[in-house]
């Protein structure tokens, strides 16, 4: 309570509270105040305990119901601008096929690609006439890169970007298997 309201503060990481792991991956977080972000969470924390019903959520996208679909929408709402669209997505893996379907749809639409991913990529770059726009980098560095940031140049559908963090990859593990939460 602050001042006679109750306000939430939330963490938003990019990877998970192992005491161990956290000596070798580097992730990035976002503390946050926001009273949507905040109630989206206790709704979602409501819902896993089996307190309460899924209602849509205002700020988050939570896997394994509206990730999936939300991802495939950015994608395709980018694919639709043609050549002033743009992704970057900076990911651990990428091995979702549907997901690099949709960024061959959107590269061959005339989207610019920006891909960083740290281990497996079952995109192929490059192809002439399938994946030409597509650009992906690997990077290590002392630190194993571990954050998820994914930009969508004309997310809100208003030609503003979008942009997401969370703990998520494009595996379907990530998608469908677990609860994943993208902020």
């Amino acid at each position: 309570r602050e001042d006679g309201v109750l306000r939430r503060y939330a963490h938003i990481g990019t990877g998970n509270y192992n005491s161990s792991t956290a000596q070798l991956y580097e992730d990035l977080g976002l503390m946050t105040c926001d009273p949507q972000i905040g109630s989206d969470l206790s709704q979602l924390f409501n819902n896993l305990t089996g307190f309460s019903r899924e209602d849509p959520y205002r700020r988050l996208v939570v896997a394994p119901r509206s990730l999936r679909p939300r991802f495939l929408d950015l994608i395709a709402r980018e694919a639709s601008c043609g050549s002033s669209g743009r992704i970057t997505m900076k990911m651990n893996s990428l091995v979702d096929f549907e997901m690099v379907e949709a960024l061959y749809a959107a590269s061959q639409a005339g989207v610019q690609i920006d891909l960083v991913i740290r281990g497996i990529c079952c995109l192929l770059p490059g192809v002439p006439g399938v994946s030409d726009n597509i650009r992906v980098r690997s990077i290590l560095g002392r630190y194993l890169e571990h954050s998820r940031i994914y930009v969508f140049a004309n997310g809100n559908g208003r030609g503003r970007p979008v942009y997401f963090i969370g703990s998520a990859d494009m595996m379907p593990r990530n998608l469908d298997r677990r609860v994943e939460v993208m902020v």
